[in-house]
């Protein structure tokens, strides 16, 4: 489990092809500090398996589901992404319960700088539509953001000046792809009232 804080910006080091799935190399000094073979490291918001840890370069191999999902299989050496480790039983949970799993990819659709915060708009796909609600919570390349408006096919969240310094929201453009994951509460309690 995550809580959508980042810890820090990463940067791809290699990707391998192999088969259908890939392999990531991602530098991250603060996240590879304390990384062990086996440890849980969310990179733009997908839960991966360190296999390998090599001073400041971890080491996860991504199955051809989480490529089909998210937007790791347009990560090329160079690119920077957000990186998480989960969370600890005695820490806080300072975002929103994050899983790691990611339910689709959005674009960003359009960005308006503020004196103070930027505004971003996102497509929503329509599977994912319901799950979206104004003033809840929604993870965005891993990172814990509050919706600020929703409609049936969009959504926007605002940036404080931290968040687009000290993640990828920063660098995003127009037309790029993100990852998303909705809030899981809202999938579980759709599930348990569809059973009656």
């Amino acid at each position: 489990m995550f809580t959508g804080i980042i810890e820090e910006k990463g940067e791809v080091v290699a990707v391998e092809a192999v088969g259908d799935s890939a392999r990531l190399s991602v530098r991250g000094p603060i996240v590879t500090s304390d990384a062990r073979h086996g440890d849980s490291i969310a990179v733009n918001g997908v839960c991966l398996t360190v296999v390998d840890v090599q001073d400041d370069v971890f080491t996860v191999d991504v199955i051809k589901e989480s490529l089909d999902r998210s937007s790791l299989g347009a990560l090329d050496a160079g690119s920077a992404v957000n990186l998480e480790r989960a969370v600890r039983a005695d820490q806080r949970l300072g975002g929103h319960i994050v899983q790691g799993h990611v339910d689709g990819t959005a674009v960003l659709r359009s960005r308006e700088p503020g004196a103070n915060w930027d505004n971003l708009r996102f497509s929503l796909p329509e599977s994912l539509a319901r799950y979206v609600a104004e003033k809840g919570s929604i993870a965005i390349d891993g990172i814990s953001l509050t919706v600020t408006t929703v409609d049936d096919d969009s959504f926007g969240v605002s940036l404080i000046p931290t968040t687009l310094k000290l993640t990828t929201m920063g660098e995003r453009e127009v037309g790029d792809m993100v990852n998303i994951e909705v809030d899981v509460i809202a999938k579980y309690v759709e599930r348990l009232v569809g059973k009656q």
